[in-house]
């Protein structure tokens, strides 16, 4: 069990911000990673196809031989964990959990903000996590749909992503927030401009890192941590690899390689090597 992977899954590149954290934690450990490209975004699906589009790449993932499965995407976790966690036969992780609870240690005013996009604040899938936490807690939601775009684009170093930050994140600021939780995955791209827009007494979580340490627990209790050898990454796509590799090399800040495209996520076309 312990020489099994750590299978990952996400609507696109935004869930390799997750394998990041994982990888530099557990570097040991090998990595199925897969981005359901060809589908991108889940956000604008209904509850019922995104549980779908979970269970097809879960499935999927389960091919390639993996001893824990992390949803790298807030809009899967949101929805999809609780079927998952009941049909997987391997523990199952999702980001909002992890993030949500680190929240709740770090807040000391009970006053927590989230930003993610549209699809994961409309779900209130944070708000829920944290008041069944600490009920005493008060969360304050904003939705940042043109974050994604600008760190897809590259831009996470440009004045727009100055101007965007300042705009989306100027009533969560003057909202007296001690903490904030990035609800998406793509937003750690773009964690020194939100620093420096929301000072440096917020404290920024980064659900990549809490779902990584979930990952590294979970796997220590079980006794399945692999402690020897370097551990190695694999990444299958539902669409262009090149674009995949091209935004995935600056998220990751090396050059991707071990991308493979899949045709499809239904089960009769599942590659099996």
């Amino acid at each position: 069990m312990k020489n099994l992977s750590i299978g990952m899954f996400d609507s696109g590149v935004g869930g390799l911000t997750v394998l990041k954290e994982v990888r530099e934690l557990l570097p040991h450990e090998n990595i199925v990673y897969l981005g359901d490209t060809a589908r991108v975004p889940y956000g604008n699906r209904s509850p019922r196809t995104i549980v779908r589009y979970a269970l097809e790449s879960a499935l999927f993932l389960l091919t390639k031989g993996i001893k824990i499965l992390v949803i790298a995407c807030n809009t899967s976790s949101a929805l999809a964990i609780n079927i998952l966690s009941r049909k997987m036969p391997v523990p199952v992780i999702g980001v909002i959990e992890p993030g949500a609870k680190e929240a709740v240690k770090a807040t000391r005013k009970k006053r927590i903000g989230i930003i993610g996009t549209k699809a994961t604040i409309k779900s209130k899938a944070y708000e829920y996590s944290i008041k069944k936490m600490d009920p005493g807690v008060e969360v304050i939601s904003k939705a940042c749909p043109l974050f994604v775009p600008i760190v897809e684009e590259g831009l996470q170093d440009d004045d727009v992503a100055y101007i965007m930050a300042e705009k989306y994140l100027k009533e969560i600021k003057m909202s007296g927030v001690d903490t904030l939780v990035m609800g998406c995955t793509h937003y750690p791209v773009l964690e020194g401009v939100i620093k420096d827009v929301m000072g440096p007494y917020i404290h920024i979580i980064n659900t990549g890192k809490e779902t990584a340490k979930e990952v590294k627990n979970r796997l220590q209790i079980k006794g399945q941590l692999r402690t020897k050898g370097r551990g190695l990454c694999r990444y299958f796509v539902t669409d262009s690899p090149e674009t995949f590799r091209e935004i995935g090399s600056r998220f990751l800040r090396e050059e991707l390689s071990r991308i493979r495209y899949i045709k499809s996520l239904d089960y009769k076309d599942f590659i099996l090597s």
